[in-house]
């Protein structure tokens, strides 16, 4: 969860402001600006989001990204133990294809994935990774599909991709 008053100490300080400060800034902001939690048109046409963040002129720093990334993670995962709870019992290798393919497709498209999620839990990799392919998925975005099934293969007989562990 998002720390307000972390976050609010760490900007006074390197603003050289006070906590309090920064603040009523931020409430000012809201109600002067409003807060749209999606991209908008703002009254010029730029694309804007959150209290006036205008995409158009300032896009996101690397950090902000990161930060929308670990949270989209968290729900992925989320996700994941709510729909597919047997999914934490795979090798770690068939955890990161269920995460990438939840984040890509949504739990809803990942969970229309029956026949090779039901491989996956009788830890038929090779099985499961043939499936895979066969997929408007591996024809919407083939390397990724190759990439998530070559993974699943690769456990089959206890094999794992050192290749990609040593990244």
């Amino acid at each position: 969860m998002f720390d307000k008053s972390m976050f609010n100490r760490a900007i006074s300080k390197l603003c050289g402001v006070t906590a309090t400060f920064v603040d009523k800034c931020t409430e000012m902001l809201k109600k002067n600006e409003g807060m749209v939690c999606h991209v908008y048109d703002d009254s010029l046409g730029y694309k804007t989001i959150g209290v006036g963040r205008c995409l158009d002129k300032n896009g996101i720093t690397e950090d902000e990204a990161l930060y929308l990334l670990n949270n989209d993670i968290a729900k992925v995962i989320s996700d994941l133990d709510k729909n597919f709870g047997s999914w934490r019992t795979f090798p770690e290798p068939a955890r990161f294809v269920c995460v990438d393919m939840v984040f890509q497709l949504g739990i809803t498209g990942f969970m229309g994935f029956i026949r090779t999620r039901d491989l996956m839990e009788m830890g038929l990799w090779l099985a499961a990774s043939e499936e895979l392919l066969d997929s408007k998925y591996a024809i919407q975005t083939p390397n990724r599909a190759l990439q998530n099934s070559r993974q699943l293969a690769l456990l089959q007989d206890g094999q794992q991709d050192l290749r990609r562990s040593s990244r």
